[in-house]
């Protein structure tokens, strides 16, 4: 197992201002990585934690994948996005979603043309996924990281986006009496500016943000057949988000200010439906390794409320720092506090001339640094499965938040050229894993390969049942 290498000295300033907390965090040098479990027998693990290296594609060995306590059960598909859910209709049918596309409408040439949209997906047997309907409105076509599922009301929603913003075109449909068949509620114009998105809990509001478009949007779905924009913003700059589950305090990813972090508002008053809703910050946090934030998800372990916390890039083209992932105490909202780091070895060396020739490292919208992270739930999740772009799909135990541990991953690099001759591509893991609790797998998509079942093994050592192929 991986020991941590260095120390990390962190000095904390707080300062509190007019419109709540704001913490700053300075630090010398990356965290260390977070340390790693020992494989199974037959395994085909990395040499250094996170890392694909360009030698490995002359020699073969890339091609047979890299996999720790994960092996692949099934893969259909040739391309995927940002989004990926698993949810189970009212007459027990067992559903996939993913977006098909990293940038539509670019799968359409590198792909068949008919993978496009948002891929639904009969479950059944996992084992052999059947594409049973494409979802191909507006927003559905290009989605970017806005699509989101709220399993209470069985709806899934995105609005039109890209890597800037689109006009918001609002797309909602009804998954929960057929999952396998979406009912389309309604598509047209609400939500002012996409890129990102996501529901409230109880499923009565979709918030849209619009990244540099400087615009957050509530809108009501509590008719889902006549979505109403109720609350728009300019105030802040902000990424991806998520709301607690009263559905009062909204978690934002903060990229627009001098500091770059963590954005807690109050949104009760948009939650109680008050005309013309006042909503104020209330905390703001960053940390010294921050590049961008992407987004912010709640959960509770033995009672306690925390933030998994995750930024993307920052390591293509030898920019660093490398933002990587954290687990953030949330219990007092107005004082966040970093509490761990979720990292691999590769992400504290993003300068390293031998790293960047790898594939895909160089790249400044792919490289070796983490995208989406996704728990098997919010109270007591147990794990943490979080798309590392070039490092593929990586799972982490966060029983003990202040002590993550990385128990298992799963990498398929693409070897082959999009054109004839040219470079390979690696992996492009950026989407949100979805679990499946009773046979301990995950799903997730790659941008370059399509969609995953990947079965997850305990350590050695631990109780668990291996029923994967290897890659």
């Amino acid at each position: 197992m991986r020991k941590p290498s260095r120390l990390v000295i962190v000095v904390a300033v707080i300062v509190l201002g007019a419109m709540g907390g704001i913490v700053s965090v300075r630090a010398a040098g990356p965290p260390p990585p977070t340390p790693d479990a020992p494989c199974h027998p037959g395994d085909r693990p990395e040499a250094l934690q996170g890392r694909v290296p360009a030698a490995d594609y002359s020699t073969g060995r890339a091609a047979l994948g890299y996999n720790c306590n994960a092996g692949e059960v099934s893969h259909i598909a040739d391309s995927g996005g940002y989004r990926t859910y698993r949810y189970v209709d009212r007459h027990g049918r067992v559903c996939a979603f993913f977006d098909s596309t990293l940038l539509f409408p670019a799968n359409a040439i590198t792909a068949p043309p008919s993978q496009t949209g948002v891929w639904v997906m009969n479950m059944s047997d996992p084992t052999h996924p059947v594409h049973t309907d494409t979802l191909r409105t507006p927003a559905m076509q290009t989605p970017h990281e806005s699509m989101s599922l709220n399993v209470r009301r069985g709806l899934l929603g995105a609005v039109a986006a890209n890597p800037v913003f689109y006009p918001g075109q609002f797309d909602l449909y009804d998954v929960s009496e057929d999952c396998r068949y979406p009912t389309l509620d309604a598509s047209f114009p609400s939500g002012v500016l996409g890129h990102e998105g996501s529901f409230s809990p109880d499923g009565n509001t979709y918030y849209s943000a619009s990244l540099f478009g400087h615009t957050i949007a509530a809108i009501d779905v509590s008719n889902p057949r006549l979505p109403t924009t109720i609350w728009i913003s300019l105030n802040w700059v902000i990424h991806g988000l998520n709301v607690s589950d009263n559905g009062k305090t909204l978690y934002a990813a903060d990229v627009g200010s001098g500091t770059k972090g963590l954005l807690v508002l109050d949104v009760s008053q948009v939650q109680a439906r008050v005309p013309h809703p006042n909503v104020v910050q209330i905390a703001h946090l960053t940390w010294p390794e921050v590049s961008t934030p992407q987004t912010n998800l709640p959960v509770t372990i033995k009672g306690h409320r925390y933030l998994v916390e995750d930024d993307e890039f920052g390591a293509g083209g030898g920019s660093g720092p490398v933002g990587a992932a954290r687990i953030i105490d949330i219990s007092d909202a107005a004082h966040p506090k970093v509490v761990s780091n979720l990292r691999l070895a590769v992400n504290d060396t993003p300068t390293d001339p031998k790293l960047l020739a790898d594939p895909g490292a160089n790249s400044t919208l792919q490289g070796y640094a983490a995208h989406y992270c996704g728990v098997p739930s919010e109270v007591d999740p147990g794990i943490v499965a979080c798309s590392f772009i070039v490092s593929g799909l990586r799972v982490f135990d966060i029983r003990d938040p202040s002590h993550p541990k990385e128990i298992a991953y799963f990498n398929r690099p693409q070897t082959q050229s999009v054109t004839p001759g040219g470079a390979p591509r690696g992996a492009y893991a950026m989407s949100q894993p979805a679990f499946d609790k009773a046979t301990g797998d995950i799903w997730y998509t790659d941008g370059n390969s399509g969609f995953y079942v990947v079965h997850i093994n305990s350590p050695p050592g631990r109780s668990g049942k291996r029923r994967h192929r290897n890659p």
